[in-house]
This record gives structure tokens, C-alpha cells and sequence, in this order.
């Protein structure tokens, strides 16, 4: 098993797409900064045919799904994801594709470590000040032509010769901050229709994806929720069908698949990383979800 990927970021995206990068340049484009797909997605179905999901990602990555139809998984809660829908996925997300269909376009990039951000500390929009860790929005035509022309003309820059890069970060921030604006206008409809009940499950994953590392019980997530624990795991089970503490369990569960995958980390180092008491309860508690030891799941 190949344990060197991390993360899919910039230099592993870059040694899976470099082989392929003459038949994909017309479609695709990767420097240390930036990546991006124009229309053809053909260089992100490589990256993902050629890894392991689930994988994750530590930088931020925004797009437009402009046809066909995507199931995925995104941090615990499987997407459906069809034409028209504005996608964001930021550090730290976990993404496991389940399946694709149609004749599928999408228009996106990937902002690496490296990228200029033109925001001063503490500015950027909310949407990405970490709060948030995705979202998929269903956005009108007019919303989708906005992204669409920014990312055209981004595209058009970068293949520009000695492009400038104080450019391409200004219009990344335009970028953000418009897709800023249609969340806080989702949101918004959202709170006004949406049950109580509902409102309470979607923020109780966005406080799981955000302290799952740290925080294994679900007495924290009531505190936060300002709920008892019981009234709280009433909610999630009749919302999701699904108990609030499977979805802790599948999160952790998730993340040390991803450890174990995609690093050489000891399992020692692991347990620790995610604030369990020694490595022999955490070994114990994988297998009991999983049926088989770290270890094994390891080599296996």
C-alpha cells in the first residue's frame, strides 16, 4: 500500500496529474498556488480513481456543477449533488465519492497553501472563516452566471504569460465573497422554513465536524446546544434515523480510516492525535465499529 499521500493537496494532486498533463491541459491547470478544472473533469476523476477515499483536504476548493449528477460523501452526510449547485469544501473536509452519472461538467479550483490571499486577519467572509467546513447550494441562474464569469476570467488569466498574481487574488476574493453572499442568503430561507428540529441536527454536525477530535461524547454537544443530553438525542435519532452517538463514532471512524490509509503514523500517535486515553482502548473501539484491529485494517 502506497502510505506516502497525507492529504490530497498540491503535490499529490500534482504527481498523479503530471503524467497526464498534455492531454488535460485544455481543461486543466495546477501550479503550487492554484488548480483548476474548466468544464472537462477529466483531471479530478483521475485524482479520484487513482486514490483511496475517503481522503481529505487542507485548502479550500470552489466550484460550479454545471451538469450530471454526483452521489458523495462530505463530512458524514452524503450529497446529492446536480446541476446548478455551488460547491465549497474547506480544510479539513473528508470526502468519500459514492458515485457518478451523466455526462458530468464542472467548473472549479483548488486554492493551495501557497495561494495569495488578498484578505487582511480576520477578514475573510464568514463562509470561510472556519465556522463553516462545506456547503452545497442550489443557487438561481443568475448566481451561477456570476461564479461563471469569475472563474472564466481567472481561467483566462493564469494562461496569460507572466500573469499577475495580485489579479488572480482579487478576483478569488470576489469569488468568495459572492459565494459568501448567496450562503447567508440560503441560510436565511433556510431558518425561515426550516423545523426546529432540523435546525438542531444541521448544527449539531457542523459542532461534530468541527470537535470530533476532541470531544467523543455527547454530553459536550448538548452543552453547546444548550439541550439535554436525552432531548438531544431524540431530535438527532428523529431527524436522521441515526443516533447522535453513531455520528460522532462515524467521524472518528471516518478520520482514523483516513490516518491509517494515507500515513505512516503509529497507531500510538493516532490515539493521541484524537484524544483517546491509551492506545489499547482506542484499538478496542475501533474494532468494535469495525470489525477488525488498526492494525489490520492497516495492511489489509
Amino acid at each position: 500500500m502506497d502510505k506516502t499521500p497525507k492529504l490530497m493537496n498540491y503535490s499529490r494532486m500534482k504527481d498523479l496529474l503530471t503524467p497526464h498533463n498534455s492531454e488535460m491541459r485544455e481543461n486543466s491547470y495546477i501550479s503550487h498556488e492554484l488548480g483548476m478544472v474548466y468544464g472537462d473533469p477529466s483531471a479530478f476523476l483521475m485524482v479520484l480513481a487513482q486514490s483511496q477515499p475517503p481522503f481529505s483536504i487542507d485548502d479550500y476548493r470552489l466550484g460550479i456543477f454545471v451538469d450530471g449528477e454526483v452521489r458523495i460523501n462530505i463530512n458524514l452526510v452524503e450529497r446529492h449533488i446536480t446541476p446548478g449547485t455551488l460547491v465549497f469544501l474547506g480544510p479539513g473536509t473528508i470526502i468519500s465519492p459514492i458515485s457518478f452519472s451523466g455526462q458530468i461538467e464542472v467548473y472549479a479550483m483548488g486554492l493551495f497553501a501557497d495561494f495569495p490571499m488578498s484578505f487582511a486577519s480576520g477578514q475573510m467572509p464568514s463562509a470561510f472563516n472556519g465556522q463553516i467546513r462545506d456547503f452545497q447550494i442550489k443557487a438561481n441562474e443568475s448566481d451561477i452566471a456570476t461564479a461563471r464569469h469569475i472563474i472564466d476570467t481567472i481561467w483566462h488569466v493564469v494562461h496569460q504569460t507572466d500573469y499577475n498574481r495580485q489579479t488572480v487574488s482579487s478576483l478569488v476574493a470576489a469569488i468568495m465573497y459572492h459565494y459568501d453572499g448567496v450562503y447567508r442568503q440560503h441560510i436565511d430561507l433556510m431558518k425561515a422554513s426550516q423545523s426546529r428540529e432540523q435546525t438542531i441536527f444541521d448544527r449539531f454536525i457542523q459542532l461534530v465536524n468541527q470537535h470530533y477530535a476532541d470531544q467523543h461524547q455527547i454530553s459536550y454537544y448538548a452543552r453547546r446546544l444548550c439541550l439535554t443530553e436525552r432531548y438531544l438525542g431524540t431530535v438527532i435519532r428523529q431527524a436522521s434515523g441515526v443516533t447522535a452517538k453513531e455520528w460522532i463514532d462515524r467521524a472518528l471512524v471516518t478520520r482514523i480510516k483516513v490516518e491509517l490509509m494515507h500515513t505512516d503514523k503509529p497507531v500510538a500517535r493516532i490515539a493521541d492525535d484524537l484524544n483517546f486515553p491509551n492506545p489499547s482502548f482506542f484499538s478496542k473501539y475501533f474494532k468494535r465499529i469495525v470489525g477488525v484491529t488498526p492494525g489490520e485494517y492497516r495492511v489489509g
